[in-house]
């Protein structure tokens, strides 16, 4: 079927959703890359990954018509890798499901907790927050509860910190569950250490709850000034930010509030509106 758009006389642009660009198509195309984490993160990259986005990749996107990212700090890292003048390179933030709202009936686990949505990859920098949830001076009864599966290395950790029973992991949660998921806890917990975009934040925001993330990558591009924004590294900074979060009545409902007006911006009809445009052009360009 790829073959055969590619070879259409008719084809006006040929536009990919995936980063893997059609280096043989005669056709005008657009791309998209969410972001260089297999080249900025050690533990995500490998020499074949390295190859492919140095010798393919880079090559697509000097010769795409426009290449489509999911933020400015994206867009930024495509061009000093890739050399691409910057108005090839095209915003457009990725959309919130609706499934993810403030009406959305909240989980009862039956405790208070906070939630961290992601997965157990090192950049998700789960470490620290189990070690500054630790320190937090926040009432005991307060749980953690992490999407997903635990690791060797995290129950280690929870071990030595004495917290296998405020420490809990969840397992697979499909994207029917999660909204009810985000709405039961006390607030999100994501300082990552790197997003393209950072998804969880958005979600967390559009179920009306009150978010903690980064001060690095994509993350306070995303957040803006509805979240409490902290440097990663510093599990000092993680832990006061989850103390606050939890403790400070006016900040929480501050941050919902907030919240829920900035996670409108990010909804799929702008991002159709957007695509639709950068698509027109292109056609347009070739009559």
């Amino acid at each position: 079927l790829a073959v055969n758009i590619f070879l259409r006389k008719k084809t006006d642009v040929v536009f990919l959703p995936g980063y893997i660009p059609p280096l043989f198509c005669s056709k005008k195309f657009i791309i998209t890359i969410h972001d260089l984490n297999h080249l900025d993160l050690n533990d995500n990259s490998s020499l074949f990954k390295r190859l492919f986005y140095n010798f393919i990749i880079k090559r697509g996107c000097r010769k795409a018509y426009k290449i489509f990212t999911v933020s400015n700090f994206s867009k930024e890292r495509i061009v000093a890798w890739s050399g691409v003048n910057p108005n090839k390179i095209v915003t457009v933030y990725n959309g919130v499901s609706s499934l993810f709202n403030a009406d959305v009936k909240p989980l009862n686990l039956g405790y208070k907790y906070l939630l961290c949505v992601g997965n157990r990859k090192t950049h998700k920098n789960e470490k620290c927050v189990i070690s500054a949830f630790a320190k937090a001076d926040i009432d005991p009864s307060i749980k953690l509860v992490f999407t997903g599966n635990p690791c060797n290395d995290l129950e280690k950790l929870i071990i030595q910190h004495g917290l296998s029973e405020r420490v809990k992991f969840f397992g697979f949660v499909s994207e029917k569950d999660l909204p009810s998921l985000y709405k039961g806890s006390l607030g999100l917990v994501f300082p990552s250490l790197y997003e393209g975009f950072g998804l969880p934040v958005v979600e967390g925001m559009a179920c009306g709850i009150p978010v903690l993330t980064s001060l690095t990558s994509s993350l306070p591009e995303v957040a803006g000034d509805a979240a409490i924004l902290v440097d990663p590294l510093s599990e000092d900074a993680i832990t006061k930010g989850i103390s606050r979060l939890i403790n400070d009545s006016e900040l929480r409902k501050h941050l919902i509030q907030k919240g829920l007006l900035r996670a409108k911006r990010f909804n799929w009809q702008n991002v159709v509106s957007e695509i639709e445009m950068v698509l027109t052009e292109a056609c347009d360009g070739n009559k």
